[in-house]
């Protein structure tokens, strides 16, 4: 649930709906999400989120200036606010894992952790733009930075120090992360130190907090370390097919759970066909954006229900981000290039090749291509791409600043446009990371868009009664794996080494040994054949609405899809997503601002 406050602390600034104001500050909170203080001379400190500082420590940042590394200083997931006569500065973390977004209101600036309230409070409607990137770009966040689905309601920059005027002028934004590669510190003791902390702060907010438990690296460790930092069982959460109890990943976690009988206490839950993919989209809850998990909704909201009715849960950790943080993108190829590392660029790109079955010679050709062409460049190729639909050479090898767009015949010249005007403002912004090596600037967009989207499936979660974390998106972890230099990155084609031999002495041989994971692709397509007549109902109509999708090509798109004609499944569910939340936004109310009272002022 959100907190939020003003740019300034005049009397009679409105608050949501059962929120609580807090005294002599223009902040509010609304839920459990923590919120700490600190009184100094002329300003307040806000802590907002699970942090690992001390109260000392917390009262400390009001004795003296607060330093730019503030929010990756110590584990969780958190914003420091400063609140002071002339304005409010608000400090971001550099995943965007809690992020902050704030409005121009009546000669002042609105600052919140959620843009769906500061829609309501500034008459935002819905920002087809930001829709269309969402459903025909999704892998493509640059040309959505800063932007949120309601108008005028923008996102602070991760990683910066922003400057909220107490009379409504510009805001002032200075970046204050930038990955800079350490040298010295081995890349696996920076990522294991960091994770521990990460998931040691929330067993010591909530010491009968569960885990996923699915058999793979990512939350295979993070149960692991969760049962070694509390005194109770770990209650290890596995789900599987109704009557399948033979699986890989089933047995991998069973695996787990016998190499620590005594500290994991391990819970299989069944899902039946009632619980299959795209089941009852118009009963998705709403959040702040569409939820990566919109299409597996009713899945994973029996878990928690039955994780908290059944375990008791109220903490539940996932490895969710494990995978953007831990593997190589293809750009790392041109950066062996650009560092004139060929021996290694070749050696990797070889074993990439035989990895995905395909020829080595794109590989090499497309990484000497993107080592010679800085990302401004690739922004404006990529407006001509969306503007004409054609570029001058397909990338084959997959090794570029931006994914190819294969736009699908159902967009419709509207929604091209908005793809064009976006990429166009993108090329025109200056980089607040310019000279990062590629590979790296590639995963900063992609985790921080994991990261930010991740905070939609926690409100899901919070719906359950469980409060959801991801520990490997916490800042201090995605700061100590970015910030390894190009020497210490694991290769290309290799399958997590870094997490391995950072936890070599606790993971089990066989998931040690692992280089697969599981795939529910076939439970998609069966999930899509039973839903068929309920998507060719209703998916889409607020979509068409808006005129992005042209709806009888879209519905024509799902019929083929359901009965297994091949073609890509991923902007079809970025569509039923986009579609569901805009759902669940139309029938939702909105939430209400009111004046405070006495009653609702935390002394």
């Amino acid at each position: 649930m959100p907190v939020g406050g003003f740019s300034t602390i005049k009397p009679g600034l409105p608050l949501p709906e059962g929120a609580r104001a807090i005294a002599s500050s223009s902040t509010w909170q609304l839920g459990q999400l923590p919120v700490r203080s600190a009184q100094g001379l002329g300003r307040r400190i806000f802590v907002v989120g699970p942090c690992g500082a001390s109260d000392d420590e917390v009262q400390e940042l009001a004795a003296h200036p607060v330093l730019p590394a503030v929010t990756w200083r110590w584990p969780g997931t958190y914003a420091v606010v400063e609140e002071g006569v002339s304005g409010t500065v608000v400090h971001t973390d550099p995943a965007g894992a809690l992020p902050l977004y704030t409005v121009s209101w009546e000669g002042t600036w609105a600052w919140c952790t959620s843009a769906r309230f500061l829609g309501a409070l500034g008459d935002s409607r819905l920002d087809a733009e930001r829709l269309a990137c969402a459903v025909l770009a999704p892998a493509l966040p640059v040309l959505s930075a800063g932007r949120t689905f309601f108008t005028n309601v923008h996102q602070l920059p991760p990683g910066s120090r922003t400057e909220l005027p107490n009379d409504g002028r510009p805001y002032q934004c200075l970046t204050t992360w930038w990955p800079e590669p350490l040298e010295g510190a081995l890349p696996h003791l920076r990522l294991r130190r960091a994770l521990t902390f990460a998931v040691r702060l929330r067993a010591s907010i909530d010491p009968r907090l569960s885990s996923d438990l699915s058999g793979g690296f990512d939350s295979t460790t993070v149960a692991i370390l969760a049962a070694r930092a509390t005194n109770d069982p770990l209650r290890a959460v596995t789900i599987h097919p109704e009557g399948i109890l033979d699986g890989a990943d089933l047995s991998y976690a069973r695996i787990t759970a016998d190499n620590y009988k005594g500290q994991i206490e391990h819970h299989l839950l069944p899902l039946t066909v009632e619980h299959r993919p795209y089941t009852h989209l118009t009963e998705v809850p709403v959040t702040d954006e569409p939820a990566p998990s919109t299409l597996t909704h009713v899945r994973l909201r029996e878990q928690l229900h039955w994780m908290h009715e059944t375990l008791g849960t109220r903490t539940h950790l996932t490895g969710d981000g494990g995978d953007s943080i831990l593997f190589q993108p293809p750009a790392h190829l041109a950066d062996l290039v650009r560092h004139h590392r060929y021996r290694r660029a070749g050696a990797e790109a070889l074993g990439w090749a035989r990895l995905r079955h395909t020829p080595v010679g794109p590989l090499l050709r497309d990484a000497a291509a993107m080592a010679r062409t800085p990302r401004v460049r690739a922004l404006e190729d990529l407006v001509v791409t969306l503007a004409t639909g054609t570029s001058e050479r397909q990338n084959a090898g997959n090794v570029g600043w931006f994914p190819s767009l294969p736009v699908p015949s159902w967009a419709t010249p509207v929604s091209r446009r908005h793809l064009v005007r976006a990429a166009k403002r993108a090329a025109a912004e200056p980089d607040p990371l310019s000279g990062l090596d590629a590979s790296v600037r590639v995963l900063v967009d992609e985790i921080r868009e994991v990261a930010r989207t991740a905070v939609a499936d926690a409100e899901l979660a919070a719906g359950c009664g469980i409060e959801l974390h991801n520990p490997f998106l916490d800042p201090l972890v995605v700061d100590s794996v970015l910030r390894t230099p190009l020497h210490g990155r694991p290769p290309l084609y290799a399958y997590k080494p870094n997490l391995v031999k950072a936890f070599s002495d606790v993971l089990p041989v066989e998931i040690r040994e692992r280089t697969t994971k599981g795939s529910f692709e076939a439970d998609h397509y069966s999930g899509l054949r039973a839903a068929l007549p309920e998507l060719l109902d209703q998916a889409g109509l607020h979509l068409a609405a808006l005129g992005l999708i042209d709806l009888p090509r879209f519905r024509n798109q799902l019929r083929r899809a359901a009965v297994g004609m091949p073609m890509p499944l991923a902007t079809i569910e970025q569509a039923l997503t986009a579609d569901a939340w805009m759902h669940s936004i139309s029938h939702a109310p909105a939430p209400q601002w009111i004046l405070p009272t006495p009653e609702t002022v935390i002394r």
